[in-house]
């Protein structure tokens, strides 16, 4: 296992895996958050947008499944003609991913509250890694970049 794959890739700081996949958590969910908003999109496109986000997120280490929404309904107001369109919104997003490494898994979300008029990350759920998970990594299933593409879809 390389070092980038591995959360002893935060050595410096002595992290525990617990630690370094909170860590990572908040990266990747503040990354997309900003990376992605103000892409231009409608009511048809929004759900290739979601895929395509999930696709990229995906492939960042420690990644298990990703899953993205987009509600363009919360979005603003629409503009006329050639101008006629929406772009996403902290509003619209929805999403909930997965990191995990050896026997540890990080739920994160990022999704909009509309009482605190903010787009709140927060951590769902750190738990041991269920069984079937386990028992693959056991009988030597690779668990690189190209496991983690596969688990990212719909998931």
């Amino acid at each position: 296992m390389s070092v980038r794959s591995h959360p002893a890739a935060h050595h410096r700081a002595s992290l525990s895996t617990r630690e370094a996949l909170l860590f990572e958590a908040g990266i990747k969910l503040g990354g997309l958050f900003h990376q992605y908003l103000g892409t231009p999109l409608d009511p048809s496109t929004a759900a290739g947008l979601a895929r395509t986000i999930e696709q990229a997120v995906g492939l960042q280490p420690y990644v298990v499944s990703v899953k993205v929404r987009i509600h363009p309904e919360r979005g603003g107001a629409v503009g006329r003609g050639a101008f006629g369109y929406r772009y996403l919104t902290a509003e619209m997003l929805s999403v909930r991913i997965v990191l995990g490494h050896g026997a540890v898994r990080v739920v994160a979300r990022l999704e909009h509250r509309p009482e605190l008029r903010y787009p709140l990350m927060s951590v769902e759920r750190v738990a041991p890694e269920p069984g079937p998970v386990r028992a693959a990594r056991r009988s030597g299933r690779r668990s690189g970049p190209s496991a983690r593409r596969s688990s990212t879809s719909g998931g």
